[in-house]
């Protein structure tokens, strides 16, 4: 009688048969390095293909005969060792959710990739903070739906990750909805979008949404139009303010950055430069990742932020006190450009020349032509950098200290010193630090964007700098902080850096959001707080959002849910799977199907998406 074994049998007789591989283990030969067993077998690793290859069983389940040749089952092993994973929790049953074809997993195909080397996809990522107050869904027994909340909340955002093969219409213009005008007047209705001569906008612009999707919606308007961009993305510790998807492993995180980065050198100008904050854990990788992004002869300088002093409050450790950032600054096109085979250096275009005078009390400054008067003759006006007498600029900046925020702002209503606004006041940048970044390389009114916007200082300097400015941020305290700041600004605050260039308040912005819709029920699913509410939000999600064409959505709904291994995931791994029911290309609205009565966009903000966009089909 032929004894037939069992998959879970064939898998403890790999890894018995794998104990005579070192390379494969953990610790004392206790946990399979699974991962790394797949990486050498794809490589036709003569030892794993040999040690299998003995064991008969192995060898008949895993190889072909061929003559009197063996030939080794690859895909056959790399499937079988996938879905047969020890553990039962979320990762075997992401599994279940249609990622396969009855023969290999999706991912492992050309025609559907769900699951894959990072390198190459696009993490769209999300974004939650631990502190402040926060828009949110919470189920209402008593009305039977969905209600919109706001407060402190707990939640777990998640990579949405996706292959190129996957993308369809990702990247496509979005809808942009609740268009309002600030001024010193108030809030106004936004009735037109003011632009130049040759057609590019010319108003200050905060966007509310995903920033790799406002990116790419502002790309045909701004692209080749942007002077200066200024990000401080999360640092990638586990310890940030802005806390993104699962603290983001190094991988999950450069391709995070990388796709964002890629869209930003589009914006940039020919001679635009672009200014990366960042601290020491993840810079040299950084580094690396902008080499190649922008090119490695365009990297200017890693500039020192020193913000403190070792006795600034900061506690003795086992190690020195950190007390500096960097700044990665590149240039588009810092090395120059060929002009008739000439060679034509751009440097002089990038960094102001801020040592070629000297002033009386011996400071260092340059010239700069502000026009001419009435009989044609050039204005010229002293333009000063580093205020230390005769110190030329260096790349170790330690004359600009960490701020907090600053209560002058408020003038004589010191009540709208809000919490909120107290918590934030570690993450925010001194003006002063915008303010040295914009004077080396741009004039006033050029545009400058700022996509990790946060509590809005590279906007609030801006304005205050006479620079047009564009900045993206997806939390909701954008409405509550960053808004509010900016119009304590135009009102005229005299905090950060506006003694020091004689501020008077003035100007406008515009604010719009990008258009949610399974962003909708993503937030929907985060704010479930037992498996009893997601199921009950599964048929709303299925008759109401964009769900993944390829999953099997009923037997999701009828099987999965109810079997006693999903159960006992927890409720994060539990929101996972319903996360990953969602179309991730229908995150926001796409322009294109704004005027579907379904997605409640009014005709208002229908047209000043049309003029946005400058009515492009």
């Amino acid at each position: 009688m032929v004894v037939t074994m069992n998959n879970n049998q064939i898998k403890q007789l790999i890894e018995k048969v794998l104990k005579n591989d070192a390379r494969l283990w953990y610790g004392k030969e206790t946990d399979l390095n699974e991962t790394l067993l797949i990486d050498l077998v794809e490589k036709i690793d003569v030892k794993i293909i040999d040690l299998l290859l003995q064991e008969k069983d192995l060898r008949e389940k895993f190889f072909v005969k061929i003559k009197d040749v063996y030939v080794f089952k690859t895909n056959d092993f790399r499937f079988f060792m996938e879905e047969n994973k020890i553990d039962n929790s979320y990762t075997a049953y992401k599994n279940r959710i249609g990622l396969t074809d009855g023969k290999k997993f999706l991912k492992d195909t050309n025609d559907i990739v769900l699951d894959f080397p990072y390198k190459e996809c696009v993490l769209e990522g999300g974004q939650s903070t631990e502190e402040g107050t926060d828009t949110y869904f919470k189920y209402s027994e008593k009305s039977e739906q969905y209600e919109e909340k706001q407060g402190k909340r707990k939640e777990i955002f998640f990579n949405s990750v996706l292959a190129h093969d996957e993308i369809d219409r990702l990247f496509d213009h979005k809808a942009m909805i609740n268009w309002k005008r600030y001024t010193k007047d108030g809030e106004q209705e936004v009735k037109e979008i003011k632009r130049d001569e040759d057609g590019t906008i010319k108003e200050n612009l905060i966007i509310k949404g995903n920033n790799l999707l406002a990116l790419h919606s502002l790309n045909k308007q701004f692209v080749g139009k942007i002077q200066a961009i200024y990000i401080d993305p999360p640092f990638n510790t586990g310890n940030d303010s802005f806390i993104y998807n699962d603290n983001f492993s190094r991988s999950t995180w450069l391709t995070f950055m990388k796709n964002r980065l890629e869209v930003a050198k589009e914006l940039l100008s020919n001679d635009g430069n672009i200014f990366i904050h960042i601290d020491i854990n993840q810079t040299h990788y950084l580094k690396l990742l902008c080499d190649d992004v922008f090119g490695g002869n365009n990297f200017v300088e890693e500039l020192i932020w020193a913000y403190g002093s070792p006795s600034g409050g900061r506690a003795a450790g086992a190690k020195p006190v950190n007390i500096h950032d960097y700044i990665l600054h590149y240039s588009k096109n810092y090395s120059g450009r060929k002009q008739n085979k000439t060679f034509i250096p751009y440097s002089d275009k990038y960094i102001k020349d801020w040592f070629k005078y000297k002033d009386e009390d011996g400071r260092k400054y340059q010239r700069r032509m502000r026009g001419k008067d009435e009989n044609g003759k050039s204005l010229w006006i002293k333009q000063y950098l580093d205020e230390s007498k005769g110190v030329p600029l260096s790349t170790v900046w330690s004359d600009i200290k960490q701020v907090y925020a600053d209560p002058r702002a408020y003038k004589d209503n010191q009540s709208q010193y809000t919490e909120l606004e107290k918590k934030f006041t570690g993450g925010q940048k001194p003006e002063a630090l915008l303010k040295r970044i914009f004077e080396m390389c741009t004039d006033e009114g050029d545009i400058v964007l700022d996509y990790h916007l946060g509590t809005g200082t590279t906007a609030v300097t801006a304005h205050k700098m006479n620079r047009q400015y564009i900045g993206v941020e997806q939390m909701d305290y954008i409405k509550e902080l960053t808004l509010k700041r900016l119009n304590n600004v135009i009102d005229g605050e005299q905090g950060g850096i506006s003694k020091s260039i004689n501020w008077q308040g003035g100007g406008d912005f515009i604010y719009f959001e990008l258009a949610k819709w399974n962003e909708t029920a993503k937030e929907k699913i985060l704010a479930c707080e037992s498996l009893k509410e997601l199921i009950k939000f599964f048929d709303e999600m299925y008759e109401r959002y964009f769900l993944n064409y390829n999953l099997k959505i009923k037997d999701f709904r009828e099987k999965v849910v109810t079997e006693e291994e999903f159960k006992n995931l927890t409720l994060d791994e539990q929101k996972k799977m319903f996360v990953a029911l969602l179309d991730n290309n229908q995150m926001y609205v796409n322009k294109t199907e704004m005027a579907d009565k379904k997605f409640g966009i009014d005709k208002k903000d229908q047209n000043l998406t049309s003029q946005f966009y400058n009515n492009e089909k």
